[in-house]
């Protein structure tokens, strides 16, 4: 799981499609990559593909506890879990792996707070890593049920003890229910109300917010989903596609309040 320099390439390659959200994604990393890359060495890039191998197994293991939260795995739930394998582009031995991890996390003897624990100091504390596995386990979490049952609770538990608050939990849920189904466009005639409370909710601000307190909050977000940032800090790639599609999201949400408040590009 080495990194190369053909990441920032590759995103640029994979948000061609995005028009101008696309170039401004590309102008992003290009514009991060080289800083980025310096600091790997200051935040323990030698230690990198060890959190990244913890990370990934802790990722599928935990995701298997989930699915077994409430004493069975449906097949809605196994689905979930496939559709991210897909998702993030998993080659077929790194399917086979995460396959054997979530079969680990089904089992009746499985230590989550161990897991957590051993999780949590191979990743000397980074919330930004933190963070992205929360966000991978609440996506699994809605496509698998809805959160419903002992899930939710359950994922207070795990984000806890990840050093994240109950108002950073929320702001993930809605975030990604909200990519679940996307934005709502104005093909049915509304006015574009609701498009626009949902991006507010991406960004974790509100309409009340003034334009500098908007802007902050984009840079905020842009910061702690960079695939390059997170990279350099131990994000293993086979989990980049992950970072790469909330700063999508991220930057749809923002250039559709810019466009409507009239704020300048």
């Amino acid at each position: 799981m080495r990194y190369t320099g053909k990441l920032a390439g590759g995103a640029l390659g994979f948000l061609l499609g995005l028009g101008p959200l696309g170039a401004a994604l590309g102008v992003l990393l290009g514009h991060q990559f080289d800083a980025y890359s310096e600091r790997r060495g200051a935040a323990g890039a030698g230690d990198a593909p060890a959190i990244g191998e913890r990370f990934f197994r802790a990722t599928f293991r935990v995701m298997g506890c989930l699915a077994k939260a409430d004493g069975r795995v449906s097949e809605q739930e196994i689905a979930a879990a496939r559709t991210i394998m897909g998702q993030l582009r998993l080659n077929p031995a790194q399917v086979q792996a995460a396959i054997q991890c979530f079969t680990e996390g089904k089992r009746p003897g499985f230590d989550l707070d161990a897991e957590l624990a051993q999780l949590w100091r191979a990743c000397s504390g980074r919330r930004d890593l933190a963070r992205v596995f929360v966000e991978l386990q609440v996506r699994a979490a809605i496509a698998g049920n809805n959160l419903e049952g002992p899930v939710r609770p359950l994922l207070s538990r795990i984000a806890h003890a990840l050093g994240l608050s109950p108002f950073e939990l929320a702001h993930i849920e809605a975030a990604l229910w909200i990519r679940a189904g996307r934005f709502t466009r104005d093909a049915a005639g509304h006015d574009g109300r609701e498009e626009l409370e949902q991006a507010y909710r991406v960004l974790g601000v509100s309409p009340q917010d003034g334009d500098r307190d908007v802007v902050k909050a984009y840079r905020r977000q842009l910061s702690r989903h960079h695939p390059d940032k997170l990279k350099a800090n131990g994000l293993p790639d086979s989990m980049l596609e992950h970072a790469k599609q909330r700063t999508q999201q991220i930057i749809e949400a923002y250039e559709l309040i810019r466009a409507r408040r009239g704020m300048p590009s």
